[in-house]
């Protein structure tokens, strides 16, 4: 199969062995075909597959400590939204990254809101 002009095989190979005609050109040549990419194993197409469209492979799904969510409950049922003071200190006392504080805070927000709608 011919990759069109930008596609992402296109671009690493036309920056990599420098200037080509884009397909099409009025000299008729057409681009070189990129090098085979590294087969993927059979577990790596499956995992890919699962993903939802968009979705980029990142940091892993954090296993908070019977201790971590202790604290940060606790916190939680003081204040519902935290502040940057706070979320500094919750950061430090826990071992945790301030950005895992505030996406588990938010994730927590959405959980009591699912929990308040469901009792009415």
């Amino acid at each position: 199969m011919e990759k069109g002009p930008f596609s992402v095989e296109w671009l690493a190979q036309s920056s990599c062995g420098g200037a080509r005609e884009m397909p099409g050109s009025p000299d008729g040549s057409s681009p070189q075909t990129p090098p085979s990419a590294p087969t993927e194993s059979p577990r790596d197409r499956e995992a890919a597959e699962r993903r939802s469209p968009g979705h980029e492979a990142g940091r892993s799904r954090t296993k908070f400590s019977a201790a971590q969510l202790q604290e940060l409950e606790r916190s939680f049922r003081e204040q519902r939204y935290i502040g940057a003071g706070e979320k500094r200190r919750l950061a430090a006392v826990l071992n945790l990254s301030q950005s895992q504080i505030k996406t588990w805070f938010q994730n927590r927000r959405m959980k009591f809101k699912r929990q308040t709608q469901d009792a009415r």
